[in-house]
């Protein structure tokens, strides 16, 4: 069943990215006062209380089956442990806005499986949209004297005729080998993030068949966040003893605003519609995180991370809006205009394009439920 923004109020849909990229931003201005590990857990356990009560006092049905807590448990791992504990150990090593943009290139990766696991339709405009998300993300996550000299590089091969690999001059020592240096940046960490939260998107199309999604949410929230909160007490010091008053107020806004209800409104709609085009509706979290971001933090971007932000931001619009466009074009090439050019000319093939165009209609993707 395709999420119809018809039946669901704009508000309702929009509400998750805000919250999140307005998350995003409230995290990164305290994170320097307290460890990434104990507020990743302060995200996830909290919130998951809360959203248990709230689905207790909404009479949701709670587990019935050892199948539908392994599913959770799998959940909570993949979308609460992982996801969080990436995403909160990348936000100290990149600003908030541009760390939106990579956690929210998930939905490329949900595309692709959803794709494969529920035949949803990808398109031709679709696939276009991944490989310049792709791109995106490349300028994104590889230092920026990386872009600069291929670019350079096949500037010159277009304009000569000779290709020549970049050398990345690449250290090979233990302490700055290439897979340490990409795992230090921060972009990395994020794409780890999202690819974590892709999967758990994917997921609660399964996890749903067992358990109420909202109920779900909250316990993958709480059983998630344990292993956090084991982590940071073995291996972190000084988790909330330097964080000031407005510090703890960032921190209740990401709980209850960033994680409870966004996480309970996104993975309730999830359960509900057509995965891919949910998911792309993130393109607006970057969008907020990064406005947010450059007014409150004063954080700057590169300029080849600026080109990144713009390729993955067409990315997800492309995913998002793939079949309103194709549609918009295929009544455009079957419409009177073209057809005033072609038929004078070959009526056969205007009778052709016509019905290739009516066979071309975008599919409804099968329910997910």
């Amino acid at each position: 069943m395709a999420l119809n923004p018809d039946k669901t109020p704009t508000p309702l849909l929009i509400a998750p990215f805000f919250l999140w990229g307005t998350a995003m931003v409230a995290m990164k201005g305290v994170i320097d006062t307290t460890t990434p590990l104990f507020l990743a857990t302060l995200r996830l356990l909290p919130a998951g209380l809360l959203v248990l009560i709230a689905a207790s006092i909404l009479g949701r049905k709670q587990p019935q089956t050892w199948k539908g807590w392994a599913w959770i448990g799998g959940f909570a791992l993949i979308d609460g442990t992982l996801f969080q504990g990436f995403l909160a150990e990348g936000l100290q090593r990149t600003g908030a806005g541009l760390g939106s943009v990579m956690i929210d290139s998930q939905p490329i990766a949900v595309a692709l499986m959803a794709r494969f696991l529920f035949q949803e339709v990808v398109g031709p405009l679709g696939w276009i949209g991944l490989i310049i998300g792709i791109i995106g993300i490349s300028f994104l996550g590889l230092p920026d004297h990386w872009v600069l000299e291929l670019g350079s590089r096949l500037t010159t091969g277009f304009s000569t005729g000779h290709w020549q690999l970049p050398s990345f001059s690449v250290p090979l020592t233990a302490a700055d080998s290439f897979w340490l240096m990409l795992l230090e940046r921060g972009e990395w960490l994020m794409l780890l993030a999202a690819l974590s939260m892709a999967v758990g998107t994917v997921m609660i199309a399964y996890v749903s068949r067992h358990v109420d999604p909202v109920v779900a949410t909250g316990w993958h929230m709480v059983i998630g966040g344990i292993p956090l909160l084991g982590l940071s007490a073995y291996t972190e010091t000084q988790q909330w003893q330097s964080i000031t008053l407005p510090g703890w107020f960032a921190i209740l806004y990401a709980t209850i605003f960033g994680s409870a209800i966004a996480y309970g409104i996104f993975f309730y709609l999830a359960s509900k519609g057509n995965l891919t085009s949910l998911s792309a509706l993130t393109f607006l979290t970057p969008v907020f995180a990064l406005s947010f971001s450059t007014s409150l933090l004063s954080e700057n971007l590169t300029g080849v991370q600026w080109c990144g932000v713009a390729l993955t931001l067409v990315s997800i619009y492309l995913v998002n809006q793939r079949n309103t466009i194709s549609q918009a074009f295929l009544q455009i090439l079957a419409g009177p205009s073209v057809m005033t050019i072609i038929k004078p000319f070959n009526p056969e093939l205007a009778k052709a394009v016509v019905a290739w165009a009516a066979s071309q209609t975008p599919m409804t993707p099968p329910d997910n439920k």
